[in-house]
């Protein structure tokens, strides 16, 4: 009798696995697929129902709404920072109030871009000047810092709560809050912050406050409910209305929590729900989406999570980030497809990651998608005093951009890219 060999290795999800690998991993999983349900069990938010709707962008159900059309919204995104050459927000200055705006917005627009994800806190007027001539739409993103060691405490709360209300007072002095679809306030908490932040504040799962109430969360879920909550209260009380509001995630920290690679223990779990609507960074070698089961249409581990979380919510998702980075490093072998990318191979994944949600089963919950970004920043991550005149080649952070910066700031699209995106956003 011959004795049957196994395979050294089989192919499962689209990679490949040695048996030993595969049998620990599914192991995993399904430990991981135990917690995520208990730790899914009782966790609540409710916008009060006396609290106001925005003026223009309303939420129904599993709906993003523009009542200037009464039309369900999908949004054709774009990230932009549109910081130059030797510029920096280390220091808190904004980018430029020069005349680059113009020539950016118009760019944008022949690539069918309708909805800017604005991350600067403060952008100047010829900025808003050029969205004037525009039919273009904007979220402001609000950085909180996320590595702080205790974000439930009070002097950091109250120092957040502060810058928080700087931006939108910018927003309404300077802005064009009637263009403006929402608040995202924080974007990526680190896992170490969230697990230190529940670990120091065990007893603290309820908060109620003026608008927004949340039961059965962890500590650092009760934090965010606290800003999002009085950011919405002070643009009520000081200027009568209020946008739409979310807090940022990423994949690493939830809310899929049945995921063996995830950076955070499942009792950790964030689920970025404590707003209108859920704002998720979904980036297609991500951990979490990895290691998710095929799509239902593409096969893909992206279309896999995207079906997973929209079946699992019950509120509008945007996807506020996907992209990749054309650094000449990968610095991070581990880590595949983390810079190192070619213009050639990412229009490639663009095409596929438009068709995994346009497919996607529960389509529908999905509001928007957006590229991250419009054009490098070569100020990240600030590795070096003089770093915003230096393009960092082992840093992917500084080579996300469509657009490269030249010489005189002229920006230099990469491959087709710009073309691939006005493509996608463009067809029927």
């Amino acid at each position: 009798m011959i004795k049957k060999r196994f395979p050294r290795k089989v192919s499962f999800f689209g990679r490949n696995w040695t048996v030993k690998g595969l049998s620990l991993w599914l192991l995993s999983w399904a430990i991981f697929l135990s917690s995520s349900e208990a730790q899914a069990t009782g966790k609540t938010t409710d916008i009060h129902p006396d609290t106001p709707q925005p003026r223009r962008f309303i939420v129904r159900g599993t709906t993003l709404i523009d009542q200037a059309g009464k039309q369900p919204v999908f949004f054709h995104g774009m990230g932009y920072s549109p910081y130059l050459k030797g510029e920096t927000p280390q220091h808190g200055a904004g980018p430029g109030n020069d005349t680059r705006y113009p020539g950016h917005l118009a760019l944008l627009k022949k690539m069918g871009v309708d909805y800017l994800h604005v991350f600067p806190l403060r952008m100047p007027t010829n900025f808003f000047t050029a969205l004037d001539d525009t039919t273009l739409v904007y979220g402001q993103d609000i950085w909180i810092d996320p590595f702080a060691p205790d974000i439930l405490d009070e002097k950091y709360l109250a120092a957040t709560l502060k810058n928080i209300k700087q931006v939108i007072d910018h927003t309404y002095a300077i802005g064009r809050p009637e263009r403006l679809v929402l608040f995202s306030i924080g974007d990526e908490l680190q896992a170490a912050t969230v697990e230190r932040t529940n670990a120091l504040h065990p007893s603290v799962r309820d908060y109620r406050g003026k608008h927004l109430t949340v039961t059965g969360r962890t500590a650092s879920e009760v934090a965010l409910a606290r800003l999002i909550d009085e950011a919405m209260d002070y643009e009520l009380s000081h200027y009568g209305q209020r946008h739409l509001y979310c807090h940022t995630s990423w994949t690493h920290i939830g809310p899929l929590a049945n995921r063996p690679d995830l950076d955070i223990q499942p009792q950790h779990v964030l689920v970025p729900d404590m707003g209108d609507l859920i704002c998720m960074n979904i980036y297609t070698y991500a951990h979490g989406v990895l290691t998710s089961p095929p799509g239902s249409v593409t096969g893909t581990n992206f279309q896999g999570y995207l079906e997973e979380m929209a079946a699992t919510s019950d509120k509008p998702i945007l996807i506020t980030q996907v992209g990749f980075s054309t650094s000449p490093i990968m610095p991070k072998p581990e880590v595949v497809d983390y810079g190192g990318q070619k213009p050639a191979k990412i229009a490639k994944i663009f095409r596929s990651v438009w068709r995994d949600i346009r497919t996607a089963r529960h389509r529908d919950h999905f509001s928007g998608l957006v590229f991250f970004e419009f054009q490098d920043e070569w100020w990240k991550i600030g590795w070096t005093p003089d770093d915003e005149n230096l393009h960092e080649t082992g840093d992917p952070e500084e080579w996300f951009g469509l657009y490269e910066i030249g010489k005189d700031n002229k920006l230099i699209p990469k491959g087709d890219l710009p073309e691939v995106v006005r493509q996608l956003f463009t067809e029927p």
